[in-house]
Formats: structure tokens, sequence, C-alpha cells
């Protein structure tokens, strides 16, 4: 039933993102207010990172790139753009609003197990987050070709912001848990 009701959930919001799509492209770039432009920018992004998410949450989509894709090779720098693009304060931000700390639990139980299901959830969100950067990114290169450089310079933030920060997270994650991993045996 979930996979059901999440993936109407998805075609709704794809339908919707379209019909927003379509009112960029329909209007010239002086008919909007910098203020609509904004609210039309993040209400864009949110609804490809969603569209994207419903379908992650009942999907296996992480499994569409390869594993070699996920593994983190060169740790120090990742370290180095999560502090310098300040990522913990993003991280820090989601654990006070959106991931309480007793939701943390059923991320990361700290068994065996939960080590495996850490590592699965750190993919599909980042796989998640990385299809939304990409499909919203491109949207909005074509409305920057199409004249809609307004639109084009808000949607950027809201889309490092929605989806850029959560893949350097995750990424981040995954250094812990590839660790666990070894000294687990796993993998």
């Amino acid at each position: 039933m979930k996979k059901i009701v999440f993936t109407i959930l998805s075609l709704i919001l794809a339908y919707n993102s379209y019909k927003l799509l379509l009112i960029f492209f329909e209007l010239e770039e002086g008919k909007f207010s910098v203020f609509a432009i904004i609210i039309a920018a993040l209400a864009f992004s949110l609804l490809i990172t969603g569209f994207v998410a419903f379908l992650g949450f009942v999907y296996p989509t992480s499994k569409l790139l390869p594993n070699t894709y996920f593994k983190i090779r060169h740790p120090k720098t990742l370290k180095t753009i999560y502090k310098w693009m300040g990522v913990e304060f993003f991280r820090f931000l989601l654990l006070k609003t959106f991931y309480r700390e007793a939701d943390n639990k059923k991320y990361f139980n700290g068994t065996k197990a939960g080590i495996l299901l850490f590592d699965y959830n750190t993919k599909q969100s980042e796989f998640g987050h990385l299809i939304a950067l990409l499909l919203v990114f491109v949207v909005s290169v074509i409305l920057l070709i199409q004249g809609h450089r307004t639109v084009f310079f808000w949607i950027q933030p809201f889309n490092i912001i929605l989806n850029f920060y959560p893949i350097i997270l995750q990424r981040k994650h995954r250094i812990a848990v590839q660790r666990l991993m070894m000294r687990s045996g796993q993998k």
C-alpha cells in the first residue's frame, strides 16, 4: 500500500513540477516580481526533490548507480569541502528541525544490521538528491537559455541547499559507515 501511495504522491509532484515549468516558459522575464520568482524557484526545487524522494522511499533507486560511485576515495578532501561549505551547520539545522535525536535510532541502531541499513539509507538519500540536483540544474539552464536569468539565479541557491548540501552530508556519513563496515568485516 505504501508503495502505491508514495508512487502516486511522486507522480503528483512530477505533474506539479511540469505545470510550474510551463508557467516559467510561458511568461516573459519581466512579468515576474522578484518575490514571485523566489517563491516559484523554491517551489520548483522542492517539487523536484520531493518527486525523487518519494520514489526513493519505496524503490531501491540507488541501485541505478554502481557501488563504485558510492565509495569514498578521498575522505580528507570531502571533509575539507564539508567544513568549508558549512555543512555541519546544515546538519545541525536538520537535527533541530526535521530529524530529532530520537528519530536517529531508526537510521542507525548500533548493530551490524544497523550499519548495513544506514549504508543503504545514505545511498538512497544521496542518489535522490543527486538526481534532483541534476534535474533542477538542467531545467534551470534551459530556462537561462530561454532568457529567464532571474529564475536561473534564484533556483541555484535553493538547489544547492536542498540537494548539494545533503549529498555532501551523506558522503561524509559514508566515511564512518565504510570504516564501521571494515571493522565489522562486512563488504
